[in-house]
């Protein structure tokens, strides 16, 4: 069970008379392993009052979906593929593709109406590479989102293009085999 957390909110008339620029940050890795550190993250700030959004593409098995998203705390909303299965392959039947694409049209939608300053969007890259969300409208969502929202994209083999986009890269490796 989660708590739900209130956060008080300020009413600060004070703003800041520059605007702050969203960064876009990649965390790839050759293994599938080291969301806990992203998830930490958007944890944290969360936190503190920012609004969160975690979006993962690849995960199912909850019977979530975009209509029932998780929220963890008051600012933090996580969700994912309405599917029975977890998706580990190009090959999606018509119901499966049916709830990528809403995951990823719902996704561009509450990100342009600004609603997030933070989105996770977990194993984009994959879903690239298996041809089950474009390369060139990721680049296009990427470039029109409002300039105050933080992106964070992993996953392993991040496309070359979104790489030059980003702010940060961290590239996780083992530092020994077992």
């Amino acid at each position: 069970m989660i708590a739900q957390l209130e956060s008080p909110t300020l009413d600060n008339p004070c703003r800041l008379p520059y605007a702050v620029e969203g960064l876009l940050q990649v965390f790839t890795s050759s293994h599938r392993n080291f969301f806990t550190s992203v998830m930490a993250q958007a944890l944290r700030i969360s936190g503190q009052g920012t609004p969160v959004l975690v979006v993962q593409f690849l995960k199912g098995g909850i019977g979530q979906g975009p209509e029932a998203p998780v929220q963890l705390g008051e600012h933090l909303d996580w969700v994912r593929c309405d599917l029975p299965r977890c998706i580990d392959t190009p090959e999606l039947d018509e119901i499966e593709a049916g709830s990528l694409r809403k995951l990823w049209d719902y996704t561009q939608q509450v990100v342009s109406e600004g609603k997030y300053s933070l989105v996770v969007l977990d194993e984009l890259s994959l879903a690239i590479s298996f041809g089950l969300i474009p390369e060139a409208e990721v680049l296009e969502f990427l470039a029109k989102r409002p300039s105050h929202v933080d992106i964070i994209l992993t996953g392993p083999n991040m496309p070359e293009p979104i790489l030059e986009l980003a702010d940060q890269i961290t590239e996780i490796r083992r530092s020994h085999r077992p």
